[in-house]
């Protein structure tokens, strides 16, 4: 593994958010858990009662001291994922410097229970910065898969180089994961980010690629309860390339709507009936708890995941959780974006982030920000393509130029924001996105409407879609058709924006230095393959100081 953390002497080098169609519930989302849709989240294997670690293993949230290591442990055939059964197991951990075991660093064990779905964390303390780390679990004689897994820079280290891989909206039914199994190969990352929508809530055939389902998920209800979340987590850590990627980095994680459910808010969601599919209270909490279970994620204030990260003195990073304090969003023909009492952040969070700002000392300041916040109006779209560009952003058809399921439809926290920005000369702060399911590269403008003319006071690099629908599945025509046409009305509608991909599947890669942030933007061959090649397409950059992006021509 190459390291990535280089000390200052080293060299320089929406979810097609379409409004809820149905106005009835299928009884199959509410009835009792039945074996045969839990066994669906297992991968193949010879019944036995052998313990067995089915769903890989996985770390996260690097600190200076330690990192949070995951698994999940099968100890009998019965005790499938979100069925409550299987008995006390005792499962081992041990964490080394190198890969063969033979310099071991800590170790320790604990017990899995039907409880918390078999599912072992371990947080692990007192391991030196900037290193790498191998660990495993053991349960019963069996032994996990081996990963590697790497810890922050100390607090006040000179750090000149990080890179983490970028990835967002992966939904299982509408392609495989390759995005995970490039990152995976890379061998340079410190780590990765994962800016929400890491599973889908939706019955099976709901949402895929282009109306098909490639592979279908589990249970194949819309998940509703506590046992159906477990389900379609764990059905997802059975995929390969995932597995991969958990195995080679530490991930860091927000979550979004689809970790609940569609343009989820404080108090329900537009894919939420309430009573024909329980309460939403119950059902947020069922998300939630299985999301912990089943994810290397520390709690945060209150059950979230909005926290903070540190890598040296080169950056650090805040992340947000956009879901469980926000308002309702606006209906777009009541002009209620600008309400100072509706929030997208809530107002704890909020002060919380503008604090950790002001404060920071670092060179970088990154915001893990799962929807958009840089303005955006459609402009001038033909009707063909306007429709499609509306369903996919959860807007009415009729062309109202906001998603006010993004920061849009929060201006009053997004102005508050910004202008706490630029009135305390806060620089260098630069949002990771997702959600949106295109491609971007904007300035976060203190004013669009005067743009350019107007200050920009951060950055915003924006990835893809790993396989959710994005605008060109929508009109279900050839790859890079629609982008041909929209992107150029887009940019020319919003100056703030340097680029825009409405089309195509693919990951970002982060490489941050002293003099600058880049993100370069790489594309998948076809999602429904899985065997997809990578490729690169474009990059872009900020340079310290600036709050501007400008196109660069080569990745790192």
């Amino acid at each position: 593994m190459t390291s990535r953390y280089r000390s200052s002497k080293a060299s320089q080098g929406l979810d097609s958010l379409s409004p809820r169609r149905r106005t009835v519930v299928k009884a199959a989302a509410a009835t009792a858990v039945l074996a045969g849709p839990l066994a669906a989240a297992l991968p193949a294997r010879a019944a036995t009662d052998t313990p067995s670690f089915l769903h890989g293993v996985a770390s996260g949230d690097p600190l200076p001291d330690g990192i949070l290591l995951w698994t999940r442990v099968t100890p009998t055939a019965e005790a499938i994922p979100g069925s409550g059964l299987g008995p006390d197991t005792e499962v081992s951990w041990v964490v080394a410097k190198d890969k063969a075991f033979t310099t071991v660093v800590a170790k320790g064990s604990t017990t899995a229970t039907a409880t918390s779905d078999h599912t072992v964390k371990a947080d692990i303390r007192g391991l030196e910065p900037a290193t790498d780390y191998w660990f495993r679990f053991s349960a019963g004689g069996t032994d996990s898969p081996v990963a590697r897994t790497r810890t922050a820079p100390a607090a006040n280290a000179d750090v000149s180089g990080l890179r983490f891989g970028v990835v967002s909206c992966a939904n299982w039914e509408g392609g495989y994961f390759s995005a995970y199994r490039h990152l995976a190969a890379r061998n340079d990352l410190d780590g990765w980010l994962h800016l929400g929508d890491y599973i889908y809530e939706y019955k099976s055939g709901e949402y895929a690629a282009r109306g098909t389902v490639v592979r279908p998920h589990a249970p194949a209800n819309e998940i509703i309860t506590l046992a159906d979340y477990r389900t379609r987590h764990a059905k997802y850590k059975t995929d390969p390339d995932l597995q991969a990627l958990h195995l080679k980095a530490p991930v860091i994680a927000i979550w979004d709507d689809h970790e609940f459910a569609d343009n989820a808010w404080s108090g329900g969601a537009v894919n939420h009936t309430e009573g024909a599919e329980g309460t939403w209270t119950a059902r947020k909490a069922a998300a939630k708890q299985a999301y912990f279970e089943w994810m290397p994620v520390r709690p945060a204030v209150e059950g979230t995941t909005y926290r903070r990260l540190r890598f040296g003195k080169l950056a650090d990073l805040s992340l947000l959780d956009l879901r469980s304090f926000r308002s309702q969003q606006a209906s777009t023909a009541s002009g209620s974006v600008d309400d100072a009492n509706r929030t997208i952040t809530g107002r704890a969070q909020l002060d919380w982030l503008k604090a950790g700002l002001k404060a920071s000392d670092t060179k970088w300041r990154l915001v893990g920000n799962s929807v958009m916040i840089a303005p955006f109006v459609i402009g001038s779209l033909t009707a063909d393509l306007l429709k499609p560009l509306a369903k996919l952003l959860g807007l009415p058809q009729d062309g109202i130029g906001i998603n006010t399921d993004q920061w849009d439809g929060y201006t009053h926290d997004r102005r508050e924001l910004l202008d706490h920005l630029r009135s305390n000369a806060i620089g260098n702060t630069v949002f990771l996105t997702g959600d949106i399911h295109m491609a971007w590269a904007n300035d976060v403008p203190v004013d669009a409407g005067t743009y350019p003319l107007s200050a920009s006071a951060a950055t915003e690099f924006v990835v893809t879609s790993v396989t959710s629908d994005n605008l060109d599945d929508i009109v279900k025509v050839p790859e890079g058709t629609v982008s041909a046409v929209t992107a150029p009305v887009i940019e020319a509608a919003n100056r703030h924006v340097h680029w825009v991909d409405t089309d195509r599947h693919g990951y970002g890669v982060l490489d941050i230095t002293t003099a600058r942030a880049q993100m370069d933007y790489y594309v998948l061959s076809d999602r429904t393959d899985p065997n997809a090649t990578s490729k690169w397409v474009r990059s872009y950059r900020t340079r310290s100081g600036t709050q501007k992006v400008e196109r660069t021509y080569d990745p790192v």
